[in-house]
């Protein structure tokens, strides 16, 4: 009897071990397979004009750079009245062929931005292009690099 109870013991605290180490687990963003896609070919543009009254779109930094998981937090700003439209929104990892994060994001995108708590990516330094249109048609791009520590 007395072997059972060891056991069970045992049993609860590797049980707590694991869920200890599940809780610090995140949201894949980014697989240790889509960062060693090659990057792409020739230069990446983002598109860009003069003075326009379309959205903004604006990556809150944290610490450059950052341990996994971390907290990936973008702002989005819309004018003249407009209104952001979320169905618009296209996030893609910048690689060869790239990779589009969009229903991954997705659970975690509000009208003024995205805001995903516990974004899992591997270590290294990760292009990210983020493209959205207002509900007039109006369209912004913007670029930026995760920096993530080992």
């Amino acid at each position: 009897m007395r072997r059972l109870w060891i056991f069970l013991g045992c049993t609860a605290v590797v049980t707590a071990f694991l869920a200890i180490g599940e809780a610090k687990a995140g949201t894949v963003l980014i697989s240790a397979e889509e960062a060693n896609l090659p990057p792409p070919k020739g230069a990446v543009a983002v598109a860009t004009r003069g003075i326009t009254r379309g959205p903004k779109v604006a990556h809150v930094a944290a610490t450059s750079p950052s341990k996994s998981p971390m907290r990936l937090q973008l702002k989005f700003e819309s004018f003249g009245g407009a209104k952001i439209d979320t169905d618009s929104l296209k996030v893609t990892y910048v690689k060869s062929p790239s990779v589009d994060l969009t229903p991954r994001l997705k659970p975690f995108v509000k009208p003024d931005g995205i805001d995903m708590p516990d974004a899992e990516l591997p270590a290294g330094d990760h292009v990210i292009r983020v493209d959205v249109k207002d509900s007039e048609g109006r369209s912004a791009s913007t670029s930026f690099t995760l920096k993530v520590a080992p």
